[in-house]
């Protein structure tokens, strides 16, 4: 009966996590980037489906058609003004919430406290979501300049903000992260 819970507590993610903690450190890190990646992409889903049907709230298409402008963020209703902003943003913001408690659970199997971790990270995700809110639309407009249609322009800004953001979050979220949970 032992032998088959040990044989549960081992198999399937853990026992690849095991398996990849035996081989060193770099096999470690790259078995982390591999479900980083996972991670990312279900946060990407989840940031693509908020992005395209919040649109179709019917208060949020009325904001596409005013213009917005505040700090550095500058979404004239060419690029889809204050709706544009709203979508984006809580698509962004909603995502990142997901990918920061999945990777601190699975991809990194961390034992980091949330009261120190989760600050760090919001501030992080803040400056990121700032970057990206003043990047997104310029990157749309350009396409749109392009002759891409809206939708197409949205999402190809979206994925050049996301990919950029991937490339930051991991080596952030592998130091946030680092505390191993103890075994039960």
């Amino acid at each position: 009966m032992a032998t088959k819970n040990t044989e549960k507590k081992t198999g399937g993610l853990k026992g690849i996590d095991n398996a990849a903690e035996e081989k060193g450190s770099l096999i470690v890190t790259i078995w982390q980037f591999v479900k980083f990646i996972v991670v990312s992409l279900l946060a990407m889903i989840v940031q693509f489906v908020l992005l395209n049907t919040l649109q179709l709230i019917p208060a949020i298409k009325e904001l596409y058609t005013q213009d917005f402008s505040w700090l550095f963020f500058v979404y004239p209703v060419a690029v889809g003004g204050l709706g544009y902003f709203i979508v984006s943003n809580v698509a962004n913001i909603v995502a990142q919430i997901v990918a920061f408690f999945v990777n601190k659970e699975k991809t990194f199997n961390s034992g980091a406290n949330v009261a120190v971790a989760l600050p760090i990270y919001i501030v992080f995700t803040i400056a990121l979501i700032f970057f990206s809110a003043w990047l997104n639309p310029t990157l749309k407009e350009v396409f749109v300049g392009w002759n891409l249609n809206e939708a197409a322009a949205k999402n190809i800004a979206t994925m050049i903000c996301s990919a950029v953001q991937f490339f930051l979050y991991f080596p952030v979220d592998k130091i946030l992260f680092h505390k191993k949970k103890e075994d039960k």
